[in-house]
């Protein structure tokens, strides 16, 4: 590997950086930069971090971390790689597990500690959404905070744009670390802060033991595979709905063709109707007018029956059908 730091969005990574007891310090602070100050945390304890439900396209798309306070606040820590189906309900849901985990039996007065759903989000939450961060709450219908201790926060990395020299607070360094950090291969100068040099320490693979090196290997090369499956589905997902499209497109084009066909057709019917019925009329007038010269001639009793039909334009037989009439 070419790579100088551990890719943070690796299970391994993700792990290894903000998973483990000697490195909480780096969890609290990037914890502190989106937390209130009512709820700024000073130290924190890992607890388990598998719930009911989790999915094997969870296990591959979702690194998790969950911690608890000395207060009491719970706080969930997402990495999150893909976007899934119903991805809003599913934060909702795992956030009731550290809701229910503070029932008490016997008497209670249902008073829970804060939860907090931190969400480190390598996609976007919707197509037109233009934040890099969210915070959000339950508020009422006049948009003022109805209940202030279920808090879900999300970090979206592929709106984050800023490069190293416009990086100003600590929570663009978090947010910078977190996109390149794999890319660096030296410490940038806007990342002196303690806690960087700790991080740009922890992270450098040489200084990884050789069980860990392979281990972190094997993560990259799932990151990388699940990345590479996930796209080619996503383009062939797009190709189909290409041609899908022009199908569709082409039917509707078919459809659209008839109808307008139809319509044309009918319009030049009716024209050319109303013309040979003019040409008929004129030509049945006509006829009309050689009988009638044709009978008058015929009851003046005074030519031969061929001179008449000569006079009238008629033919001898239609003279003759006249006579008989």
């Amino acid at each position: 590997m070419s790579d100088v730091y551990l890719n943070p969005l690796t299970d391994f990574g993700f792990k290894k950086l903000f998973g483990e007891e000697p490195h909480k310090d780096l969890l609290i602070s990037f914890l502190n930069t989106f937390l209130p100050a009512h709820h700024q945390v000073q130290d924190l304890s890992y607890t388990k971090n598998e719930y009911q439900g989790r999915s094997a396209i969870d296990r591959k798309a979702i690194f998790d971390l969950n911690c608890i306070s000395p207060s009491g606040e719970r706080f969930i820590v997402e990495l999150q790689r893909i976007k899934q189906i119903f991805f809003k309900d599913r934060s909702i849901y795992y956030a009731t597990f550290p809701i229910q985990e503070q029932a008490v039996r016997g008497d209670w007065n249902y008073k829970f500690a804060a939860v907090y759903t931190i969400g480190i989000l390598d996609f976007l939450i919707d197509d037109d959404q233009t934040k890099v961060y969210y915070h959000a709450q339950l508020k009422d219908q006049d948009n003022i905070l109805f209940y202030e201790k279920l808090n879900f926060i999300y970090l979206v990395l592929p709106r984050f744009q800023l490069q190293a020299h416009e990086l100003r607070t600590l929570q663009d360094k978090w947010f910078y670390v977190f996109k390149h950090l794999h890319e660096l291969e030296q410490i940038p100068s806007q990342l002196t802060d303690e806690v960087f040099q700790r991080l740009f320490g922890i992270a450098k693979i040489a200084q990884l033991p050789a069980s860990e090196r392979l281990g972190y290997e094997s993560s990259l090369k799932d990151y990388r595979d699940f990345m590479s499956t996930h796209e080619t589905s996503r383009l062939d997902g797009k190709k189909i709905g290409l041609v899908e499209g022009e199908k569709i497109g082409l039917e509707k084009g078919e459809k659209i063709g008839l109808e307008k066909g139809e319509k044309i057709g009918l319009e030049k019917g009716k024209q050319l109707g109303i013309e040979e019925g003019k040409q008929l009329g004129i030509e049945e007038g006509a006829l009309q007018k050689a009988q009638a010269i044709a009978l008058n001639l015929l009851q003046l009793g005074l030519l031969p029956e061929t001179e008449i039909a000569r006079i009238a334009g008629l033919t001898l037989a239609e003279v003759q059908r006249l006579k008989s009439v």
